[in-house]
């Protein structure tokens, strides 16, 4: 068995390219991470050059596991054997200054768990779960059982104020990193990806989708502010952006929910998605 590290792009997407998307659900952050890196460079997300990496049961094997880790973001696993998860730890934890700094890792929940139990064995560290979450792949989109009043519409450069503000309320609410967040408004206003729920003229929900790649497009964030929740904007504006990314040619279209919220655990399968597998974000203690 065998992990090949890189820091070249290029060479990651011409070995370990055709795995990702033979795998789109299980990869989806893969895919959508080496696309924009593709699309705006290795350094758009911070100073700090990626690291990829892909792993053969043997030498010159197919690939049938990978990672990549894209600064400031934490090490992410794509689809990857639980005996791999746990190689690759042993490898960067001997790996040098590079990857001593790594303090969290999110994947596959048996993956994780695998490549966690590795790494505070060789580092001596211990670890937490820092969030449990579930992905989801669309069966058949269905109108929410519940429709709010209102219509969607695809958001525009005159609402780029507004969507930046609620992009930073939904960071500091969900707790995640968001770098570059003016850059990437602007990137999906550009494409037509993201979506507003309107009531009375009024934008009260947000939806984004991902562009399809390798047939898959994710949707995220989904944001309603606090004041104007309980209503059905967040199905709604899903469901409409939904039916955006298959219109526009994906055959998969993914989500990521939070475990601890069971409301939006709830309505999104209202709305046709099926759980495909459970995820982990870890961090490390020292």
């Amino acid at each position: 068995m065998t992990w090949t590290l890189s820091t070249s792009l290029d060479d990651f997407r011409d070995r370990a390219g055709g795995f990702l998307a033979a795998h789109p659900a299980e990869n989806t952050v893969l895919l959508t991470v080496v696309h924009r890196l593709a699309e705006r460079g290795l350094h758009v997300f911070g100073e700090r050059p990626p690291v990829f990496g892909w792993w053969s049961a043997s030498e010159g094997g197919p690939v049938e596991g990978a990672f990549l880790r894209a600064p400031p973001y934490e090490p992410r696993l794509g689809l990857v054997p639980t005996a791999a998860a746990a190689e690759l730890a042993t490898e960067l934890a001997a790996a040098g200054p590079e990857f001593s700094g790594i303090d969290c890792v999110s994947g596959g929940a048996d993956a994780v768990r695998s490549f966690a139990a590795e790494w505070t064995s060789a580092t001596g560290t211990g670890y937490s779960v820092r969030e449990e979450q579930r992905l989801y792949r669309l069966g058949e989109l269905t109108d929410p059982p519940r429709p709010p009043a209102g219509r969607h519409r695809p958001a525009a450069p005159a609402d780029r104020e507004l969507v930046i503000r609620w992009y930073e309320e939904f960071r500091d609410e969900a707790r995640v990193m968001l770098p570059n967040l003016s850059q990437a408004v602007d990137d999906r206003i550009a494409v037509g990806g993201l979506h507003l729920w309107e009531d009375d003229g009024h934008p009260v929900a947000l939806a984004g989708n991902s562009p399809v790649i390798a047939g898959m497009s994710r949707i995220g964030p989904v944001y309603t502010p606090a004041d104007r929740r309980s209503r059905g904007y967040a199905s709604a504006v899903t469901a409409a952006a939904t039916a955006h990314a298959l219109a526009q040619g994906a055959t998969e279209v993914l989500l990521y929910t939070d475990l601890a919220n069971p409301t939006s655990n709830s309505i999104y399968q209202q709305i046709g998605y099926r759980p495909v597998e459970d995820c982990l974000a870890v961090d490390f203690e020292a």
